[in-house]
């Protein structure tokens, strides 16, 4: 039987230097392998719980304006919830975050098919993508703050995809930021796009929709989409659309009008290039919640970032009995474009044997006055 975040002992610290990592059993997989659950905390900051199964952010606590603790992620209380509704909440996404059309795709003249499981479509990894695997995770001893280290290896041929993938992904609980450090090599030429789709609601994970929340993107395009949310290969100019979040707004202000992109995606599940140099640590998105003050910068070396309104959420039960219903969070997943291994314009994703793909994500928190 899977144990509560509420029922659930702590045990000693595995790490401490002024900041502590505690490690608790989460419950157990079908097969019997224990699934553990890991609280990176600093003192007087912010405090973290994430899982070994899919790698999942599953709290995070951040101080308001006046110094009071919520959780502003949405997530579950027991290992059932994240095994039989999932979502991909606060999960890593690999190999490929976002959707590839017709779950195919050429590498040096060969095709390759991967797993549909959206349709035609394949979506972030597949039917079993890294957020439905088991990692093995580590503590580490990091100078900016506690870490955990998460190792997986994806072997050649899952879910159609070439090469034998060894990963790493680092969480690291910074002064006010939970940095995330990706890696990995690969034996055979392959494609990676890694990314982290945790939902945000700065107000609290179950305090309503975050429609009130003010967004800025630091972007001057974004790709346009077809039918099944699948890029057309064009990078379209933000401006004079609802795509313009280059001055904070709401993100309710302009999400139900009737803007053939906003409903294709019902809602805001798009792509935009991330103004500045790709591979350079530099800002995406800026949110604040008005009422709470909480603000949330989210900087990155990858070149674009995916914006999701959370229009699918549909009465997922939460932590403490909370609902969560369309529009109660937010993603802002950082990696390339969907489907850019089927559009020659897009930054590339291939992954050359030999070679060390590397990314850098830091979600950054404050308070306005």
């Amino acid at each position: 039987m899977a144990l509560t975040l509420a029922a659930m002992s702590r045990v000693a610290p595995v790490y401490a230097r002024g900041v502590t990592i505690q490690q608790e059993e989460f419950g157990r997989l079908g097969d019997g392998r224990p699934v553990a659950m890991f609280t990176l905390e600093r003192p007087g900051g912010i405090r973290a719980r994430i899982s070994s199964y899919g790698g999942s952010v599953m709290s995070l606590e951040v101080p308001d304006r006046a110094g009071r603790p919520g959780d502003v992620v949405l997530g579950f209380d027991d290992l059932g919830g994240y095994l039989r509704i999932g979502g991909y909440l606060g999960a890593l996404i690999g190999r490929y975050g976002n959707r590839i059309a017709g779950a195919r795709f050429a590498l040096d003249g060969v095709e390759h098919r991967l797993v549909a499981n959206e349709g035609s479509n394949h979506l972030h990894g597949g039917a079993v993508g890294f957020d439905k695997v088991l990692w093995t995770a580590t503590p580490q001893s990091a100078a900016e703050g506690p870490a955990l280290a998460l190792d997986y290896l994806s072997r050649d041929g899952e879910q159609g995809y070439p090469g034998n993938l060894s990963v790493r992904v680092m969480y690291t609980l910074e002064d006010g930021a939970l940095r995330i450090d990706y890696t990995a090599t690969t034996d055979r030429d392959t494609i990676v796009n890694l990314t982290n789709h945790t939902y945000w609601n700065l107000a609290g994970h179950d305090v309503g929709t975050v429609l009130d929340h003010r967004l800025a993107i630091d972007a001057a395009r974004f790709a346009v989409i077809g039918p099944g949310r699948i890029p057309t290969g064009e990078l379209r100019a933000v401006a004079g659309t609802p795509f313009d979040f280059r001055r904070a707004a709401p993100i309710g202000s302009r999400i139900d009008g009737d803007d053939e992109q906003v409903q294709l995606g019902e809602g805001y599940d798009h792509s935009f290039a991330i103004d500045g140099a790709d591979g350079t640590l530099r800002r995406a998105a800026r949110v604040v919640e008005p009422t709470t003050g909480r603000a949330l910068e989210v900087l990155t070396t990858e070149p674009a970032v995916q914006f999701y309104s959370g229009n699918l959420l549909g009465g997922l039960r939460g932590k403490d009995g909370a609902v969560y219903g369309r529009w109660t969070g937010f993603c802002l997943e950082t990696q390339h474009h969907p489907d850019s291994p089927n559009q020659p314009a897009f930054p590339p994703t291939t992954l050359r044997a030999g070679d060390r793909y590397q990314t850098t994500t830091v979600y950054r928190f404050s308070n306005t006055d």
